[in-house]
């Protein structure tokens, strides 16, 4: 199988087939990340996705889903899209769900028919980094989408068929916003209804805009205890039925639930570690490592 440069899948894709159809971020811009910075964003060629395909008909004949990476491949026309999945139904018949990383632009360059189409070649499960419901954090994050046009694209999938996750960050918004931010994520993933939530926490990668500001004092990160009171005033929130998918080790308390099911017990989990955790600790502002 060929891959090129960094390659990044969700936790949860772990035992899923990477497909690459796709080098690197058609955007690239977002003021927080820096998974694709020094990859020039391409196609692959038709040739090489074939080439893997035949490889994983050797290797993986009972594969049921397929990831295509890399950044947000849903980038690629629909036209394109539909060649791929077919072909991959062709080498691989198995398959029930082929996946991807998207972005809410990705989704707007396509018709309602397409998306249909897309959906009834087993395509759904997209995995979209909306980041937050609160407007001028989202403007401030630079997704490339406003807050109108992120809820009318994510409700266009909905029409269409095709099933999303939804990934966000506790302390989007920065310090003393945490709880306002919490409550404009619940409303947007309560109208949208998405298959699954996907918290990660916002951090300060070296050489963003986000590490700049930080620096010049234009942005201040949230401290623990407000990430974590964050956490815990989306769940009560969230009011859909959902499955909140919170294991990336980026976040401090990380866990699955099922919503609203195990809504009490997903709080007084991180009640609990609050508890057990000194106010120094609390109210500093952690190092963390990841995206």
């Amino acid at each position: 199988m060929n891959y090129t440069g960094p390659v990044y899948r969700p936790p949860y894709e772990a035992n899923t087939l990477l497909l690459e159809v796709t080098v690197g971020c058609a955007h690239n811009k977002c003021t927080f990340c820096t998974m694709y910075r020094d990859v020039k964003f391409s196609v692959a060629k038709e040739e090489q996705v074939e080439r893997d395909l035949q490889e994983a008909q050797h290797l993986y004949p009972d594969v049921k889903r397929v990831f295509l990476v890399n950044g947000d491949a849903f980038v690629l026309s629909a036209r394109r899209l539909k060649e791929i999945a077919r072909k991959i139904h062709a080498y691989l018949p198995q398959v029930e769900i082929i996946t991807m990383y998207a972005s809410i632009n990705n989704v707007k360059l396509k018709s309602d028919e397409e998306l249909k189409q897309l959906a009834g070649l087993g395509i759904g499960n997209l995995w979209i980094g909306v980041e937050t419901g609160l407007g001028e954090a989202l403007d401030y994050l630079n997704k490339g989408a406003d807050l109108a046009d992120t809820e009318l694209q994510l409700e266009r999938l909905n029409k269409a068929g095709i099933r999303f996750f939804y990934g966000f960050m506790f302390g989007a918004a920065g310090k003393g916003r945490g709880i306002e931010n919490a409550e404009a994520n619940a409303r947007l993933i309560n109208k949208v209804k998405p298959v699954g939530i996907v918290p990660t926490t916002l951090n300060a990668n070296e050489g963003t805009k986000l590490a700049n500001d930080i620096a010049a004092g234009a942005f201040e990160l949230a401290t623990e205890r407000e990430v974590l009171e964050e956490q815990m005033k989306t769940i009560e929130l969230v009011d859909v039925p959902t499955y909140y998918m919170g294991i990336h080790v980026i976040n401090t308390v990380s866990f699955d639930a099922k919503l609203p099911n195990d809504k009490q017990a997903a709080i007084d989990r991180i009640n609990y570690y609050m508890s057990k955790t000194g106010n120094a600790s609390l109210d500093s502002v952690p190092e963390r490592h990841s995206i």
